[in-house]
């Protein structure tokens, strides 16, 4: 419940546990292990890390060890980690071909149009997707030396969905399956937005 709530790993919170039961020690501060590295050895090596990714202490042991003659243990480097703001975190996905600056252009462009449209003018995205049905092969428990097969699908079934939903209005979303995406189907989905919104007021599309 503790490591639950400091959002600590279990093992963390038993060695502050032990180390308070026998030294009635409540602060995360050993003693000594600060003056491992000059100021200017910590500054090059809160900036490697903030460059580089290691995944493993051992990696940033022999990293420090290997430029500074300097040995930390794996509880030492802990607390060295904490002490200067680095936390073992899952690393933040982004889109493969994200562009910030675009992405900031684009929330400039589309506040620009909520602010001058009116306010009955629905606004829409529009994409097509193709999901394809094949597969997983995932991991589980398996003897050493045996194999477990799994069958997967003769062939691939990829479909063709285009849709257009306004945000805060996921109920009024259209979709529509195609056997291919082209000018063909892109009109007659168009022609689907039309009848839904009866061409009574004008309809603001923001393609993908």
């Amino acid at each position: 419940m503790i490591a639950q709530a400091l959002g600590k790993h279990k093992s963390s919170i038993l060695r502050h546990l032990k180390e308070y039961a026998s030294t009635k020690k409540t602060t995360l501060n050993s003693g000594g292990s600060e003056s491992f590295l000059t100021e200017e050895q910590t500054t090059a090596v809160v900036n490697n890390l903030s460059t580089i990714i290691y995944f493993n202490m051992s990696d940033i042991q022999e990293y420090i060890n290997n430029t500074f003659a300097v040995k930390y243990s794996i509880p030492g480097l802990q607390k060295w980690l904490h002490r200067n703001n680095f936390s073992y975190k899952q690393l933040k996905g982004v889109p493969h071909k994200h562009d910030q600056q675009k992405q900031n252009v684009f929330a400039e462009e589309y506040n620009e149009l909520k602010a001058t449209v009116a306010s009955d003018e629905p606004i829409l995205f529009m994409d097509a997707t193709h999901p394809t049905q094949a597969t997983k092969v995932s991991c589980g428990w398996i003897r050493r030396g045996t194999d477990k097969p799994i069958e997967t699908t003769g062939s691939r079934t990829r479909l063709n969905i285009v849709g257009a939903v306004g945000l805060g209005h996921i109920e009024d979303a259209i979709t529509q399956q195609y056997a291919t995406v082209n000018g063909g189907s892109i009109i007659d989905f168009l022609n689907l937005i039309k009848v839904q919104y009866k061409l009574d007021k004008p309809v603001h599309l923001i393609l993908d």
